[in-house]
């Protein structure tokens, strides 16, 4: 049985590592400037190469099951979440602009950096190729019904045209190599070398987003806004880890994807989030206080949640 403290250990240095991103931005160690280079590198090197890493050669996605539903429990998990966020914020939440952007944030979950550490540091690499594939389903939701969402409107025409991206596109590609059994006939040089770069994707996510968080974590704008910082707290940190747990528990799916539902059911509020919400004209102030709030107490909840999730899956080191 994992217990509370041994996961307490796996998740600090996620968070070790994200406060050190926030240090190096306020000793100008890392320049706003060079965000746009290394996000470049990450997202169309770093992040494609990890994909491929556990997607090819991983015996959990030859299965049919695994190809279908993590992306539509990834994009049904985002959907429920807006729709309970939004009611909630009808609720409470007079100001319009407030609303959607309280619905934005609390709904869209921390799928990537910190979910890949995690699942990395407990499970086998089969976990972590059905989390790529959970993802697929939080993206779609993300650039569609979420942005629709927060922005007020219908979204563009071409709402579909930011999953074609680099990340994306390599989960498709690494799925059909899969498929196509690349894993025996890849040559080892060229396995060992996006192993090699993969590695690389994670850190160096981690350290941008405490980056992202120093730029816009102004004292002035966080010692506001409690009711709504407290409504997400209970919403995001409460309420959405109940439902994804009992969807883990109760439906017959795969011991691998029953993993990726515990780990999105203890994460907070999306960083990225934040970037989208200055895109959109949404409300940024309320933005930054949901996304903090939830991470620093995720500190606490995050292994708390694993430990009952876990358990309540029987899953078994």
């Amino acid at each position: 049985m994992i217990e509370f403290f041994r996961l307490l250990q796996i998740v600090l240095p996620v968070f070790l590592v994200i406060g050190v991103g926030y240090v190096l931005r306020r000793t100008r160690v890392l320049s706003a400037e060079a965000d746009q280079s290394l996000l470049g590198v990450l997202i169309k090197v770093f992040v494609p190469c990890l994909a491929l890493d556990v997607i090819v050669g991983n015996e959990a996605l030859t299965r049919p099951a695994n190809l279908v539903f993590p992306p539509l429990l990834g994009f049904v998990a985002v959907v429920a979440g807006l729709g309970v966020s939004f009611l909630a914020g009808r609720l409470f939440i007079g100001d319009k602009t407030t609303r959607r952007t309280f619905a934005f944030t609390t709904a869209i979950q921390n799928y990537g950096y910190i979910p890949l550490p995690l699942c990395q540091a407990l499970f086998d690499r089969d976990v972590v190729g059905v989390l790529f594939a959970f993802n697929l389903g939080v993206e779609v939701a993300l650039w569609s019904v979420a942005v629709t969402t927060l922005s007020g409107h219908l979204a563009a025409r071409r709402w579909w045209a930011p999953l074609w991206n680099p990340p994306i596109l390599s989960v498709l590609a690494g799925i059909l190599l899969n498929f196509l059994g690349a894993g025996r006939w890849i040559p080892p040089t060229v396995d060992t070398a996006w192993h090699m770069l993969g590695l690389c994707a994670v850190p160096l996510g981690l350290l941008l987003t405490g980056a992202l968080l120093a730029d816009h974590a102004a004292p002035r704008v966080l010692r506001g806004g409690w009711p709504v910082t407290l409504l997400g707290l209970f919403i995001r940190l409460g309420i959405f880890p109940v439902f994804l747990l009992f969807a883990a528990w109760f439906l017959p799916l795969d011991p691998a994807l029953r993993a990726v539902l515990v780990v999105q059911a203890a994460m907070p509020s999306a960083v990225f989030s934040i970037v989208l919400t200055k895109i959109y004209d949404g409300d940024i102030p309320t933005a930054l206080r949901v996304v903090l709030a939830t991470s620093l107490v995720g500190l606490v909840t995050i292994p708390f949640w694993l430990s009952f999730g876990l358990r309540l899956i029987g899953w078994t080191e």
